[in-house]
Formats: C-alpha cells, sequence, structure tokens
C-alpha cells in the first residue's frame, strides 16, 4: 500500500485507492460502480426500448467492466429456459443500439464494448439443485 504523509498531519494519507483482490483480478470502486449501473441501466432498455421478440424475456444477471472501462461483458439468462444461438444473435444485433443509449443516459467519456455472455452460474445451479434433490430423494428411499 502506497501513502504519504502530509506535513501537518500525523496520519499518512491513501494515496491511491483502496483495492481489493477477487477472482485474480484488483477491483476498482468506479468500476464497481459503472457495473451496476450498466446492470440497471441495461435491464431497462431491454424491456422498453428494444423491440426484438428474440431477446424479450432476457435478464441481466452481472456485468464484468474492465479495468480501462472500454469493455463490458454483460452475463444473462432467459426466463423459463436455456440461452439458444437465436437469443445470443438478437443481443448481438442490439448491442450497438444499447450502447449508443447508453451514451446519452450516463454522463461517462467513453461508454464500454458491450460484449453478451450467457450466465452459465444458472444453469451451475440448477444442475446443484437436481443433485441435491436427487439424493435427498435417495435418502428418503433409504429410510
Amino acid at each position: 500500500s502506497f501513502s504519504i504523509q502530509l506535513l501537518h498531519s500525523r496520519r499518512p494519507v491513501q494515496r491511491f485507492p483502496r483495492t481489493l483482490v477477487k477472482t485474480g483480478r484488483r477491483e476498482y470502486p468506479r468500476a464497481r460502480r459503472i457495473e451496476s449501473e450498466l446492470q440497471r441501466r441495461l435491464a431497462e432498455l431491454l424491456r422498453r426500448e428494444v423491440k426484438d421478440p428474440r431477446v424479450g424475456l432476457v435478464t441481466i444477471t452481472a456485468v464484468e467492466v474492465s479495468t480501462d472501462l472500454s469493455h463490458a461483458k454483460v452475463f444473462y439468462g432467459v426466463l423459463g429456459r436455456e440461452p439458444t444461438p437465436e437469443v445470443q444473435a438478437g443481443l448481438d444485433k442490439a448491442a450497438g443500439f444499447l450502447r449508443a443509449k447508453l451514451g446519452r443516459l450516463l454522463k461517462m467519456r467513453q461508454v464500454p464494448e458491450i460484449h453478451f455472455r450467457p450466465d452459465e452460474m444458472i444453469e451451475r445451479a440448477a444442475h446443484l439443485t437436481s443433485l441435491i434433490d436427487r439424493a435427498v430423494a435417495a435418502d428418503k428411499k433409504r429410510d
């Protein structure tokens, strides 16, 4: 941690923002704020502005922004079913439109380029839930 000493103060002042390590990459508070704002705005834009029927039931589950804020991975899920290539194609086609809308809504010099990715965490959670259900059912049969 790099700190400097003020002339009239006995406590060192933090020069750079505090960072935490998460999944092998540094976390910057501004990037986290931008991620949450992008997630909220993208969900709203998908619901209100995008008219493509392929993306009608899409839910934005997470957003990861690169450290230089030039790219954003947007993780999504589809309510009631698994993501299909048609949904991915619809989101990829809407990415430029969404980026332009975000540019007007957010007060940022440069809006990150949007890359949509299906969220595998939903599939993993469903798989784990089914494994737990099977294990519980097997235990009930033994009793």
